[in-house]
């Protein structure tokens, strides 16, 4: 790993977010909620490209304005458990009783909402 995807702090809130302090010194505070809809595993995945699962040939589709991925965003969203996978991911399993994503450390790097400064270039 290098140190863009390496992390020196995890602290999870389990009903409010994910803060990851990085080992190149940025940091990535992810809501519970957002880690539920970037959620990497298969099925989230299918649902936000707007494939159906069960069709070898995908039909030409039309871009609608509203994905709807699958889960139960009625109430409170938490996380109720979270473990380490290996050296290289965490495993969340959501109030939703959604468990199947692992996010692999380079996969929370690129979601990382706060994106960090583009480095000043020299003139």
């Amino acid at each position: 790993m290098d140190l863009q995807t390496t992390p020196t702090r995890i602290d999870l809130k389990r009903d409010e977010r994910l803060l990851i302090e990085w080992a190149d010194g940025h940091t990535c505070t992810y809501t519970i909620t957002y880690l539920r809809s970037m959620c990497p595993c298969a099925l989230c995945k299918t649902v936000r490209s707007g494939s159906d699962p069960h069709q070898l040939v995908q039909p030409e589709k039309k871009k609608t304005s509203l994905t709807i991925l699958p889960g139960n965003y009625t109430g409170t969203l938490t996380a109720t458990h979270a473990e380490m996978v290996g050296g290289y991911a965490l495993k969340i399993v959501f109030s939703d009783k959604h468990d199947t994503g692992i996010f692999s450390f380079r996969y929370l790097r690129e979601i990382c909402p706060q994106r960090p400064a583009p480095e000043a270039s020299s003139a």
